[in-house]
């Protein structure tokens, strides 16, 4: 097995974010600059680097060409990149899971897991021919428990944790290790940008609004980017960095999911989000 020339590079690393425009990513490119990485920040809108920070370019996930072309563009400029960070994504606002089309499915899918596949095959060949590199993909602790009216949003994340651990088997004898951190509530714009369900159904407006109202309350104490940044920057630079990584109170809930009996955890959900028994 190689070691990863990744470790031991001298000179600046080459950091690639995407959806680096606020919240987790911007945190996270921050946080990597200060810790001594070049860091490409990536959005799907131009926009300015913050305070040099980063370098800001402009990417679409869900476009191969556009993230063939800005990889490629960081390649030809630096001659490698030593870590990705997959963060890019969104969500639909509180609603069933019926109260989505295919379309809308298709399109949280389509950004949050198949954005993050495009992005990983994309930089694997530099990495490869570097000897070595890190993946970081930002997951959720909805990938390990579901919350009910965030189903989509759950099972993309549940699908990036799976993909996150076959792939760290596949690619670590080419020096590349691959972690995903998966945070629970945390306080930034995402909340405020969700998409609206597209096919809202009288059945579940009343539940469906009182989760909307209590996912406000839970996010009152929502914890900070900066504590997910941090994690980030302790995965890219670990000499023997773990798979999954859960900040916070998500260490927490992950316990609870392992340890607790499954009726309990059961009940304990629906008395949280206060759903009808």
């Amino acid at each position: 097995m190689k070691t990863g020339k990744y470790i031991n590079q001298t000179g600046a690393r080459i950091a690639l974010v995407t959806g680096a425009s606020s919240g987790i990513g911007a945190a996270a490119a921050a946080a990597l600059a200060a810790a001594g990485f070049k860091v490409y920040g990536t959005s799907r809108r131009a926009m300015n680097a913050s305070e040099g920070a980063f370098v800001p370019l402009v990417l679409d996930v869900t476009s191969d060409a556009s993230v063939t072309a800005a990889v490629a563009h960081i390649v030809a400029r630096e001659g490698r990149i030593d870590l990705l960070v997959n963060n890019a994504g969104f969500g639909i606002a509180p609603a069933a899971a019926e109260e989505s089309t295919l379309i809308q499915a298709q399109a949280v899918f389509d950004c949050n897991f198949f954005g993050t596949v495009r992005m990983t095959r994309a930089v694997l060949p530099a990495m490869r021919a570097a000897g070595g590199g890190r993946i970081v993909n930002i997951g959720s602790a909805l990938g390990f428990l579901p919350m009910p009216y965030m189903a989509l949003y759950s099972a993309s994340k549940h699908a990036v944790s799976a993909y996150s651990e076959a792939l760290d088997h596949e690619v670590r004898g080419d020096g590349v290790r691959v972690s995903v951190i998966e945070p629970a509530y945390i306080g930034t714009a995402f909340e405020s940008n969700l998409a609206e369900p597209d096919a809202p159904l009288e059945a579940y407006r009343a539940v469906r609004e009182g989760v909307v109202r209590r996912m406000k309350e839970l996010l009152l104490g929502a914890e900070k980017p900066a504590l997910v940044a941090d994690m980030v920057v302790t995965a890219a630079s670990a000499r023997q960095p773990r798979l999954h990584y859960a900040p916070g109170m998500a260490a927490r809930v992950r316990l609870l999911r392992r340890f607790a009996p499954a009726r309990v955890l059961d009940a304990g959900i629906r008395k949280d989000l206060r759903l009808p028994a």
